[in-house]
């Protein structure tokens, strides 16, 4: 599939996934200029914990954009009353791992899993973020 094509197809994909009312995609532009540089997720849950992925242009690492973005929908899911989040992150990226730990997440686990778009085996670093008592608000 060419790159239009494939847009075209995660959009529609996106499109169907919005209609659960538990999954959330959010896009990170930067303000001033209207530029799509990235995107977080929530990709998914685990035993009713809200997993989060995201992603970000390479020209845009290194200042602080994500870890924006990490803060800003970690503390949306809490306020919809979630009180844990889980983050993965590939061993290797350190970027990565320095957001999560930034954004208050603790790591939980490492563990091996075959990554599908890479055609590898991976370690994976699970981290958990967990809601401030201040943050909590009732179950949903």
């Amino acid at each position: 599939m060419g790159s239009i094509e494939t847009t075209k197809y995660i959009l529609a994909l996106w499109e169907k996934e919005y209609e659960a009312p538990e999954r959330f995609n959010f896009a990170i532009e930067l303000k001033n200029e209207g530029t799509l540089i990235g995107g977080i997720d929530v990709i998914g849950y685990e035993d009713g914990v809200p997993v989060i992925g995201y992603c970000l242009g390479r020209a845009f690492w290194n200042r602080g954009y994500m870890t924006e973005a990490c803060r800003c929908v970690t503390a949306f899911l809490f306020s919809r009353g979630y009180d844990r989040v889980r983050i993965d992150a590939d061993a290797e990226n350190i970027g990565s791992q320095r957001v999560i730990l930034k954004c208050g997440g603790l790591p939980e686990t490492t563990q091996d899993r075959f990554v599908e778009s890479k055609q590898k085996t991976v370690r994976i670093r699970r981290f958990l973020l967990t809601a401030p008592k201040e943050q909590k608000a009732a179950p949903l």
